[in-house]
């Protein structure tokens, strides 16, 4: 098959090693689905993360990117469950497996889940990493609940407008923040209220909220701790926060692939509840274009390929 690969992260952000060339088929193990993939999309910064090696240390280069995707399933392995061959389907890869930037993709079944009917591959292709990440933030790790108040730094990224969507779904006082060229796209995705987190003043225009769920990092994390209410929370995915508060629950994770969460998301976005934002789309053999750019262009939304 065509795939797109890269042997080591050297260059800019990894970018100048990407090649596009051809890979050996995959094969789907037990327990794994083998999809003919429609489309990829990718985090620009996942060409650093420390992933060139498997879990036992023995390396795994040259690996395709892109950890999410959408495309048809085209056989399965033993033992496979939940999925059949015809099936359209979207998801997570686990990020010691090589990802969607290719023809073909094994990935395991319980990571994937029917592609929403009311999108095409191309926006199913932006909805599994940014769905899963803040599903994860605000439910599992943020405990969020109806009434309560959140404040998303980042709101008008692919992660926070999808988190934006999320909470006020899930009954939230939602406040946005970002840059001041964002507080428009903020405000449409349905955040109640935005903040320019370029003021010097921005904990007090925000004020004391339940829970902060930041996709920026640096000072605005570092600031982040004195918003948060006794007993509410801060959850990051950037950087463990760091706080002498024990007043508040902080947590940094890094999301999982779940096919039973996607599942949920699928029936929101299929509601209108729940809309992928794609920012520019490449095809694959212009993938170190699509990289560059999304890393350097400040393009709104997901970048995706298709093969």
């Amino acid at each position: 098959m065509i795939a797109v690969r890269i042997e080591k992260p050297e260059g800019f952000e990894g970018i100048e090693g990407l090649v596009y060339e051809d890979a050996p088929d995959p094969q789907p193990s037990i327990g794994d689905a083998l999809v003919q993939v429609r489309a990829a999309s990718f985090t620009p910064t996942e060409l650093t993360w420390p992933l060139f090696t498997d879990r036992a240390g023995h390396d795994r280069a040259p690996l395709i990117p892109a950890h999410e995707g959408s495309g048809v399933v085209v056989a399965l392995g033993y033992g496979a469950a939940g999925v059949s061959v015809g099936d359209e389907v979207y998801g997570l890869i686990d990020g010691y497996r090589d990802g969607w930037a290719a023809e073909y993709v094994a990935i395991e079944a319980r990571s994937l889940a029917p592609k929403p009917t009311s999108v095409d591959f191309v926006e199913a292709a932006a909805i599994p990493q940014a769905g899963l990440t803040s599903w994860q933030a605000l439910f599992d790790h943020g405990h969020l609940e109806s009434g309560q108040t959140l404040v998303v730094h980042g709101a008008g990224g692919g992660v926070g407008s999808i988190a934006v969507e999320l909470a006020r779904w899930a009954g939230a006082h939602v406040i946005g923040t970002g840059r001041a060229s964002a507080r428009q796209r903020v405000l449409e995705v349905g955040a109640d209220d935005f903040v320019d987190v370029e003021r010097d003043d921005w904990g007090t225009a925000v004020g004391q909220v339940d829970l902060v769920y930041d996709a920026i990092g640096g000072d605005v994390l570092a600031r982040s701790p004195a918003i948060v209410k006794p007993g509410g929370a801060l959850v990051s995915v950037m950087a463990p926060p760091q706080t002498d508060r024990d007043d508040i629950r902080t947590v940094h994770f890094v999301r999982d692939p779940s096919g039973a969460q996607l599942r949920a998301i699928t029936r929101l976005v299929d509601e209108g509840t729940v809309r992928p934002h794609v920012g520019a789309v490449y095809p694959l053999a212009h993938a170190r274009e699509a990289f560059m750019a999304k890393s350097t262009e400040h393009i709104p939304g997901k970048v995706v390929l298709t093969p």
